[in-house]
């Protein structure tokens, strides 16, 4: 009888501690699943370094870690997500208000996020405000190119 006893009281208190971690352990998950500004801000200077924009170099390291190249139609409805204002850089303001709204903060969650960023091509008018956006980049990116060339002296003969 007093050996029975002691084995439920063991199980008891087995038990009561496991169910204790198990609630810890959920709580952690559970935090670490929130969004942060405070992490998204620290990832954002991974890529910035003292700047307060992500330029070509911290861009080629981002989509490194993402596991995506740069020319990936993916990283075009990224940047329409943060509504970047310019092709291949990201602003602070642009990435703390876009990727706070993907609740990405961290390199791991946009990439659990990449086949969500993918679909968003699927919806129509997705596509054709996407479209849109890609068209008015590519219209200033060539009227900023044609404006340097008028700018150049010609050269003599």
């Amino acid at each position: 009888y007093s050996i029975f006893s002691h084995l439920l009281k063991t199980q008891l208190c087995l038990s009561s501690y496991s169910s204790v971690y198990r609630k810890h352990e959920a709580s952690r998950i559970k935090s670490e699943e929130i969004f942060s500004s405070k992490r998204c801000l620290e990832w954002f200077y991974e890529y910035a370094g003292n700047d307060d924009v992500v330029g070509p170099e911290g861009m080629e390291k981002f989509c490194e870690d993402i596991g995506v190249e740069p020319e990936n139609v993916v990283m075009l409805v990224l940047a329409w997500k943060l509504d970047a204002q310019n092709m291949g850089y990201f602003t602070l303001q642009e990435w703390l208000k876009g990727m706070g709204a993907l609740q990405c903060d961290t390199t791991e969650k946009l990439r659990n996020s990449l086949d969500y960023l993918r679909s968003v091509l699927n919806e129509s008018t997705n596509f054709k405000l996407i479209y849109r956006y890609a068209f008015d980049f590519a219209r200033v990116s060539s009227s900023s190119a044609s404006n340097f060339q008028i700018c150049l002296p010609k050269q003599a003969s």
